[in-house]
C-alpha cells in the first residue's frame, strides 16, 4: 500500500506543539503495524522559521510539497488575524482543487477561511478565537461547541489538544478505530475524548469541586458487557443518579448512557475488524444485547452497517 502524503504547512511563528500533534499521530505506527503515513513539512519560503518557543526550526520544503499531498495540515496561525499571502492562499486552493483533504488545527482555521474553503461550511476554532472568526469571515458557520468538525476533504479542530482529537479522527476514518487507538495508546492518550471543548472555556468556578470520574470509567470500560445502566453506575460511584448525571455533564459533555454507548461501539468497531465474530456475538460482547440493536446504533452513529464496516476494515 503506498504511504498517504501528509504535509504541514507551517507560518511564522509557528506552535511547536501545533505541528507535534500532526507528527506525533501521522510520523508513527502503532506497535507491530505498517507505517500507513509519509509525514513532511513545508513553509512559503524554506529555510530558518521561528517559532513561539524562541528557536527557529529548518524547513526544507517549499509551497511545492503540496502539489503532492493527499492531507494538508495548517497548524495555528499566530495572531489569528495575521495576514496570509496570497501564494499561500492560492497553494491551498490548488491542493483542494486536486482532492487532497484540508485540515486545520486550531486558529489555522483562520487561514482555510482566507482560502475560502470554509465558506457556507461549519467549522470551529479555538474557543478564545470563535468569536473572532465569525466576524472576520460571517459566510462560515462557526460553533464553538465541538472538538473538530470534519467535512471529508475539509476539517477544523478547537483549541490546540484538539488537534490530536482530529487527527486520530482523520486516522480512524482512513484505517479504522484499532490502527487508529494503536498510535493513541503509543501516545498514551484516550483514543476518543468526550464532550466539547467548551468544557474547557473560562466560567465561574461551581461552589464544590467534583471528584474525578476516571475510577468509574475505568471500571465500567472494562466490563461493556455487563450492566451499566444509569443506576448500577451510581451505586458503584456511591452517588444518586441525578448526581452522577450531573458531574457527566459538567466533565465529559455528556450523558452516563450516551458514553457507555460510545465506548461499546468503539469495542464492537474493534472486534469487526480483528476478529471473524458474527456480528450478533459482537453484539452480546460489548453489551448490545442482539445484532439488531448493534446494527441500529451503527446505522445512527456512524452511517454505516456492521457488515460494510467489517468488509471496509476488517483485518481477517
Amino acid at each position: 500500500m503506498p504511504l498517504h502524503r501528509v504535509v504541514a504547512l507551517v507560518t511564522p511563528p509557528q506552535s511547536p506543539f501545533e505541528l507535534a500533534c500532526a507528527s506525533e499521530v501521522f510520523g508513527t505506527a502503532p506497535p507491530d503495524e505498517p507505517l500507513r503515513y509519509d509525514f513532511r513539512v513545508c513553509a512559503e519560503h524554506p529555510g530558518p522559521l521561528p517559532t513561539g518557543a524562541g528557536y527557529a526550526m529548518l524547513v526544507e520544503s517549499g509551497l511545492s510539497a503540496l502539489r503532492e499531498a493527499d492531507t494538508v495540515v495548517v497548524p495555528g496561525l499566530q495572531p489569528p488575524d495575521a495576514p496570509v499571502s496570497p501564494d499561500v492562499v492560492e497553494a491551498l486552493r490548488d491542493a483542494h482543487r486536486r482532492g487532497a483533504r484540508i485540515a486545520a488545527i486550531c486558529t489555522g482555521a483562520f487561514v482555510l477561511a482566507r482560502a475560502g474553503l470554509l465558506d457556507g461550511r461549519r467549522a470551529t476554532t479555538h474557543w478564545r478565537s470563535a468569536d473572532r472568526l465569525a466576524a472576520a469571515f460571517p459566510e462560515v458557520r462557526v460553533d464553538p461547541d465541538v472538538l473538530f468538525v470534519d467535512h471529508g476533504d475539509v476539517a477544523t479542530s478547537a483549541g490546540t489538544g484538539a488537534g490530536i482529537d482530529l487527527c486520530l479522527h482523520l486516522v480512524r476514518s482512513d484505517h479504522g478505530a484499532a490502527y487508529a487507538s494503536g498510535i493513541a495508546r503509543r501516545m498514551v492518550l484516550p483514543p476518543h475524548r468526550e464532550g466539547s471543548q467548551l468544557q474547557y472555556a473560562v466560567r465561574p468556578a461551581p461552589p464544590g469541586t467534583d471528584a474525578s470520574l476516571a475510577p468509574l470509567l475505568e471500571w465500567a470500560a472494562a466490563r461493556l458487557g455487563a450492566d451499566l445502566s444509569l443506576d448500577r453506575l451510581a451505586e458503584r460511584a456511591g452517588l444518586s443518579g441525578r448526581t452522577l448525571s450531573r458531574r457527566f455533564a459538567e466533565q465529559l459533555g455528556t450523558t452516563p448512557g450516551q458514553w457507555v454507548l460510545a465506548r461499546r461501539l468503539d469495542a464492537a468497531r474493534i472486534l469487526l475488524e480483528r476478529t471473524d465474530l458474527p456480528v450478533e456475538a459482537v453484539a452480546t460482547h460489548v453489551g448490545l444485547a442482539s445484532a439488531v440493536n448493534l446494527r441500529r446504533r451503527f446505522r445512527e452513529r456512524l452511517g454505516t452497517t456492521p457488515g460494510a464496516y467489517r468488509r471496509t476494515f476488517g483485518e481477517t
